[in-house]
């Protein structure tokens, strides 16, 4: 496919300084980006590339100082990252829309109903009783249990499982080998040592313009649902269990895991290899760094913890700072206990005299 610099500029409401007729094939970064190609600027410490780079159309913010001319034409936004991705958003739909119809082998089951535009490739399976939204893309090695429901414009990626009565809704994604709607962890501890199984009858509820990465699992619930609320973004190899809620726009790096029944407020930032404990409450705007284990609820709105147990961020760095210095404090501390001796001992002799 190819864009011109014109057409670029009106989808990401840009002005162009340079040659509007301008033409890409393809993407580069602007370090080693070749002519034909559309790089972009968003970080300063890169700004020396853009005066050696070939691409032919750049994206850069509207305040930035040029030091030297350019052969390439620009495109000035107000923020350049953020238009870049709205960019490849354009450049992605264009290209998934073409993907239309049924591939065989693959089974949808006569009770399932499917929208408009749908494309669903070979060796995909679709259950009883399922509803496909317009415009989904389901690609192979898909798995759809009975009566789920899927909403427009979702996309779900290769070896997608997704376990009967969940609902997943529009402008979602799910990249490949994530399962929604396993079975929750519930086992109850009997007299004789053993466990015997809760059965878990509930499900997950995924709402609009959520991100799932590869490999994550979303477990169903016990009773009720999992719910993932709408704009929540949830990185590669993530464990959520049975009943949690994470809340609206909501992002959680990988290898991070949340236990049973745990309400994750709306706007936390949860960092990577993070765990929360279940049965506890996160506050809106919370801040988890990577690697924290957070054991009880965060009830105040906004607060960054790390750590773990986890506790408040900028108390942590006071104890960081303390621990670095205790080689230090450990031998002021000897050097006055031996003036102190000496003293003592100096005491003693001016009482024999």
């Amino acid at each position: 496919m190819t864009f011109t610099a014109n057409q670029i500029a009106v989808l990401i409401n840009g002005k162009i300084e340079g040659n509007p007729d301008s033409v890409v094939r393809s993407f580069g970064r602007i370090e080693e980006a070749q002519q034909g190609q559309l790089a972009f600027l968003a970080n300063p410490k890169y700004e020396e590339f853009i005066y050696t780079t070939k691409a032919s159309v750049i994206i850069i913010g509207e305040k930035l100082d040029l030091k030297q001319p350019l052969q390439a034409t620009l495109i000035r936004v107000a923020d350049p990252y953020t238009a870049f991705a709205s960019l490849l958003h354009h450049y992605q739909q264009i290209k998934t829309q073409q993907l239309q119809g049924v591939q065989q082998p693959s089974y949808v089951s006569p009770s399932a109903k499917k929208g408009d535009h749908v494309f669903i490739a070979a060796f995909a399976y679709v259950g009883d009783e399922s509803e496909i939204g317009n415009n989904v893309k389901i690609f192979p090695g898909v798995f759809i249990g009975n009566n789920v429901k899927i909403g427009d414009n979702t996309l779900l990626h290769p070896g997608v499982k997704i376990y009967h009565d969940c609902t997943i809704g529009k402008n979602v994604t799910i990249h490949a080998g994530t399962v929604i709607g396993g079975d929750g962890f519930g086992f109850a501890p009997q007299q004789d040592g053993t466990f015997k199984k809760v059965p878990q009858i509930g499900n997950v509820i995924i709402e609009d313009n959520v991100e799932i990465g590869s490999n994550a699992t979303i477990d169903r619930a016990t009773i009720g649902s999992t719910i993932i609320r709408s704009g929540a973004k949830l990185d590669n190899l993530i464990q959520i269990a049975h009943n949690v809620e994470v809340g609206n726009n909501t992002v959680i790096a990988a290898q991070a895991g949340v236990s049973g029944s745990t309400k994750i407020g709306k706007n936390v930032m949860i960092g990577g290899q993070a765990g929360v404990v279940g049965h506890i409450q996160i506050a809106d705007g919370s801040k988890i760094n990577a690697q924290s284990g957070v054991s009880k609820s965060i009830k105040v709105p906004n607060v960054a913890v790390t750590g773990s147990p986890a506790f408040d961020y900028t108390s942590a760095l006071r104890s960081q700072a303390i621990s670095r210095n205790l080689p230090e404090l450990e031998k002021r501390l000897s050097d006055l206990e031996n003036q102190i001796k000496q003293l003592l001992e100096e005491k003693a002799n001016m009482s024999q005299l």
